[in-house]
């Protein structure tokens, strides 16, 4: 089982929380305490992750997204906010195409609805077929200082290490079968588009990786988003800046109640 129950809560709806690469449910755990609506939070492992890195389907984000609704199914979730950073955010939107009636609402977090470019794509292969060659995460641990914000490696030292500690705890053949799955996903930007729940579209102010710009294509792309631009924050916002996060989440669920 690869389903986490970081809260429990007392209606149908739940709030579901997707990892970013190459990391595990835990980067979610300071939100989950931080969020203040009633809710079932659940933080999934994604295939590949640490600790879910057995009996691995073929490398796919829509395979990741299917094992997470029949997670759900299984623990009785029939609605839920969505939410996913980075890699989270691509295997939320196979959801919203794949299981449209299990998502009420997107959060959409340091993540981006394009493919990736074709030197994107070949990277990612690159890097699947030297964790595996080397049979270890090496080609991966530098991102511990890369997906964090120059604000955090100036002022949380301590970020980062946790970021590589969790990185090393991941296994090559993981991090292969994320990055091959990463590389062959589709552009999900009419899905979004399609998409009639609330979204909310959070990135760090100093995301390098999927920068303001893509997120502001997400906003506008979703028929009816919320743009939050957290201050001092790089890719990992949900580790940097918890508390701005989880407050943006606990908005989304409230725009979920109130329609």
């Amino acid at each position: 089982m690869t389903l986490h129950v970081l809260r429990d809560g007392g209606d149908d709806l739940a709030v579901v929380l997707l990892h970013g690469f190459p990391l595990d449910h835990r980067m979610w755990t300071a939100v989950a305490g931080r969020l203040t609506a009633p809710h079932r939070v659940l933080a999934a492992d994604l295939p590949g992750a640490a600790g879910a890195d057995a009996d691995l389907p073929e490398p796919s984000v829509e395979a990741a997204a299917d094992r997470v609704a029949a997670e759900l199914a299984e623990a009785g979730v029939t609605r839920a906010v969505v939410v996913g950073l980075s890699m989270g955010g691509y295997v939320a939107l196979a959801l919203a195409e794949r299981h449209a009636p299990l998502v009420a609402a997107l959060g959409l977090v340091d993540t981006k609805s394009t493919a990736d470019t074709a030197d994107a794509r070949a990277n990612r292969l690159r890097i699947a077929d030297e964790a595996e060659s080397t049979g270890t995460v090496d080609p991966v641990r530098g991102m511990a200082t890369t997906l964090v914000g120059e604000s955090t490696r100036a002022a949380q030292p301590d970020v980062t290490a946790q970021l590589a500690a969790w990185i090393d705890e991941q296994s090559p053949g993981g991090v292969a079968w994320a990055q091959r799955a990463m590389a062959s996903r589709p552009d999900r930007t009419d899905v979004l588009a399609a998409f009639d729940g609330p979204v909310v579209v959070v990135v760090g102010d100093e995301d390098a990786v999927t920068p303001v710009a893509a997120a502001e294509h997400l906003a506008s792309s979703a028929r009816d988003a919320q743009l939050v631009v957290v201050p001092r924050s790089g890719h990992m916002s949900a580790v940097e800046q918890p508390g701005a996060v989880a407050a943006a989440l606990d908005d989304l669920v409230q725009r979920v109640v109130s329609s």
